[in-house]
């Protein structure tokens, strides 16, 4: 069931005490523990900013990287109220603890605000104030000022929810901003600057993308990548001679990250979008002129055919782009040898979801001669490409075939640390954790389940599938795997 903008957010005590989220506290860098909210906790920034009295588009703002800071104590109370932080955490903000006791001697390293001066003692007075207080409630002998907070919910709930309806002058955001730009009207912006098509600067953005894609940081890239898209059809349409060739070949790469990212939502609202995205992949490709790239690109295709059910359609894209290119391509280097490979694999994959044997087998075996003759695992184009990937394949594909011991016995083979990049990690934890379930492990299903959060929340906590993966292991397990997987899903915020 999707999570309404009025779900109470659920942050799972052990965030507060991670260290990123204690240097940001320290900071007071609130965009940090917002993006660290929504990453742990899945909460949306309607529901932080619902939780915290703003608006969306207010949240949106404090989270971007280098955004607005927070330079009032009464926002930062009313954040540290809406998150319900800990007094730990509050005392580490610089706040004084809502259960404070002056005769107890401090427990943490954080600042304690024992006895806050005068003016503090006013702004705090002015803030309560004006959000409407009972007075004269009891604590040992004091009155306390005590805010409404039922008032100050409803407004901001009626707030945030009006601010992300269109109209406003807001700029687009997530699948609004990657539907402006991969249509071609984005939001009318400044005039092009010598920045926005500045070849350095759309070459470490593109690989920031392929970076956060590995890493897993699908929230970073939804918010950075539909402007990225943007600047470099403006940057093809301001270069020409080879200066085009390397933006075509920036675009193929940063429309292949859209279409990753909007498959990965798995909504089928977006699949149209996904592909579109991996059509402008591959149009960028051939407007390259690289044979490597027009490959990667034909990974893409590939894979939003899969997701289409249009599973003997990309087999034969995989092999037919895999075998052009192969035969085409005059110096099989090791970036050229990483792309040709990561085609076959992804055609081993279609092949096995039509359960087509044989087909998958051919393919996994020539990706493992390309593997071999490349000699090693490495990532170049940010294929991950190497002997290990490989058998993670196999590790999936036995899986598509129903051969959930074939599967497990290929897990057994992989040594985990061989893998640098945390999304391949993750799919080798979560396919280990279906073919568990289906040999009816199910408390070791769960605990790589748990594992793998551990390593990228997102991952879990944000994806439809990885959901139903946890329903179906739901409706198998014994009562005590239910219990644990029931605890654990609602401390990532995960409806089963």
């Amino acid at each position: 069931m999707p999570r309404r903008a009025s779900d109470p957010i659920v942050i799972p005590d052990s965030l507060w005490q991670r260290p990123q989220m204690a240097e940001a506290l320290r900071a007071r860098s609130i965009g940090v523990v917002f993006r660290l909210v929504r990453q742990h906790a899945g909460a949306s920034q309607t529901q932080i900013g619902i939780a915290c009295g703003m608006s969306q588009g207010t949240v949106s703002i404090y989270m971007k990287q280098g955004g607005r800071q927070v330079q009032t104590l009464d926002v930062l109370e009313r954040i540290a109220d809406g998150l319900n932080m800990p007094d730990t955490a509050r005392m580490t903000l610089g706040l004084a603890p809502r259960t404070f006791d002056p005769s107890a001697a401090p427990t943490t390293n954080a600042t304690v605000i024992t006895r806050p001066d005068e003016s503090a003692v006013l702004a705090a007075s002015g803030f309560l104030d004006s959000l409407d207080v009972e007075p004269d409630v009891q604590q040992e002998g004091q009155p306390v000022r005590r805010r409404t907070f039922h008032k100050i919910t409803g407004a901001g709930v009626f707030n945030a929810i009006l601010a992300d309806l269109p109209g406003d002058g807001a700029p687009l955001e997530g699948v609004d901003a990657f539907t402006a730009a991969l249509a071609g009207y984005p939001d009318i912006g400044s005039p092009p600057s010598r920045n926005t098509v500045d070849l350095t600067r759309l070459t470490n953005a593109v690989a920031a993308a392929k970076r956060n894609y590995q890493d897993c940081g699908y929230s970073i890239i939804i918010d950075s990548l539909p402007r990225l898209l943007v600047d470099l059809r403006t940057a093809c349409e301001a270069h020409d001679g080879d200066a085009r060739l390397r933006v075509e070949a920036l675009s193929a790469e940063a429309h292949h990250v859209a279409a990753s990212i909007l498959l990965k939502l798995d909504h089928e609202g977006l699949a149209w979008l996904a592909w579109l995205a991996a059509d402008r992949s591959m149009q960028a490709a051939r407007h390259s002129q690289d044979l490597t790239i027009i490959g990667s690109s034909a990974r893409i295709v590939t894979h939003a055919l899969m997701h289409g059910g249009h599973h003997g359609a990309a087999t034969q894209t995989a092999r037919t782009f895999a075998e052009r290119i192969h035969r085409d391509a005059d110096d099989k280097t090791p970036a050229f040898l990483s792309v040709y490979g990561a085609l076959l694999l992804r055609g081993a994959v279609a092949a096995g979801q039509r359960n087509d044997r044989d087909t998958a087998a051919t393919l996994l075996d020539e990706a493992e001669d390309a593997a071999r003759r490349l000699g090693g695992d490495f990532n170049h184009r940010w294929t991950a490409f190497g002997p290990t990937n490989v058998q993670l394949h196999r590790v999936n594909i036995a899986l598509q075939l129903g051969d959930a011991g074939a599967a497990i016995h290929q897990a057994r083979r992989v040594n985990l640390d061989r893998i640098p990049q945390t999304e391949r990690k993750v799919t080798l934890l979560i396919d280990t954790s279906r073919a568990l379930t289906q040999w009816g492990k199910h408390d070791k299903a769960y605990d790589m389940l748990s594992f793998a959060h551990s390593l990228a929340p997102e991952e879990i906590s944000q994806r439809p599938s990885s959901h139903r993966m946890m329903r179906e292991l739901m409706t198998t397990a014994p009562p005590s795997t239910k219990r644990d997987l029931r605890e654990f899903a609602a401390q990532i915020g995960v409806r089963l």
